[in-house]
């Protein structure tokens, strides 16, 4: 029988309609609906890179929006962010900051932290010359702590999972029914070719989680709005992308393709910007 989480309690407890202030997990609604539980399985959607290859995903929760910046606060302290809002993702986060903030969220809400962070020794095999930081980063495999989505489940989820329906971009094959990118992420709809000082005087930005539509799983900005960082290494032949990271979903900043489930960008783990955010996962430990 299968050992879940303090979190994935809440999140079992609140799916079958029995949570409250007072159950036993002490755990307010608002906490256990952050979750979506994601029932593995192989890839359904026709158009993912993954399909017919027989590749599989285990369950796992992962959060229903992006991480906003009342939550980023309430566990660091301070808000890196360009645009400000509680309700409006967090942005200008490195793969580091979200490796971090995955950890002492853990602990302050008593998980065991999933990662091992080691900022004192940099990690020899990373010769990405781009990447001044370099921790050393492992992981706690039986640790019930948040974390970082990897990218096959990130792109399994946003795909819809067991019930994909086949869709180009997260939830619909119309990108303005699920994504806030150029042409829609500010004062009026840009109908011209992509062009920096045009989305500049549109005052494009982010939008507050959850404004579009969800996908098939109910889960919200999979495409659009801030780009999303996975655990994932993308490694290749030229030293700027040596040992970055995968990112996935596209942004306000960005045009259509790297809004489609299917696109995978990368970016140095130090990197960030104003259109860089993240969402987390929790495991079910056996």
């Amino acid at each position: 029988m299968k050992n879940v989480s303090v979190l994935l309690l809440i999140v079992i407890i609140f799916t079958i309609g029995a949570c409250s202030d007072d159950d036993l997990t002490g755990k307010s609604n608002e906490q256990a609906s952050e979750f979506v539980f994601v029932e593995g399985g192989v890839f359904k959607n026709k158009n993912s890179v993954y399909y017919e290859q027989n590749k599989t995903v285990s369950d796992f929760y992962i959060s229903r929006n992006l991480v906003t910046q009342k939550q980023w606060v309430e566990v660091m302290g301070e808000n890196p962010s360009f645009f400000k809002g509680d309700n409006l993702p967090v942005e200008n986060v490195s793969w580091y900051d979200c490796i971090e903030y995955c950890n002492k969220r853990s602990e302050k809400e008593g998980l065991q932290p999933y990662y091992n962070i080691d900022k004192n020794n940099q990690d020899a095999q990373n010769d990405n010359a781009m990447d001044t930081v370099k921790w050393t980063v492992t992981i706690n495999e039986n640790a019930g702590g948040y974390r970082l989505p990897a990218e096959a489940e990130w792109t399994y989820a946003a795909e819809g999972g067991q019930k994909s329906k086949s869709y180009i971009y997260s939830g619909s094959n119309d990108i303005n029914e699920v994504a806030f990118y150029f042409r829609n992420a500010g004062d009026t709809f840009l109908s011209g070719d992509w062009l920096w000082n045009e989305i500049e005087s549109n005052r494009n930005r982010t939008r507050p989680v959850g404004s579009k539509k969800s996908n098939e799983l109910g889960l919200y900005d999979m495409s659009g709005n801030v780009r999303e960082w996975c655990f994932d290494k993308y490694e290749g032949d030229d030293a700027y992308n040596g040992f970055s990271r995968v990112w996935k979903g596209g942004g306000w900043i960005g045009n259509e393709p790297p809004c489609e489930t299917s696109f995978r960008g990368y970016f140095e783990a130090n990197g960030f910007g104003p259109d860089q955010g993240f969402r987390i996962c929790v495991k079910i430990v056996e």
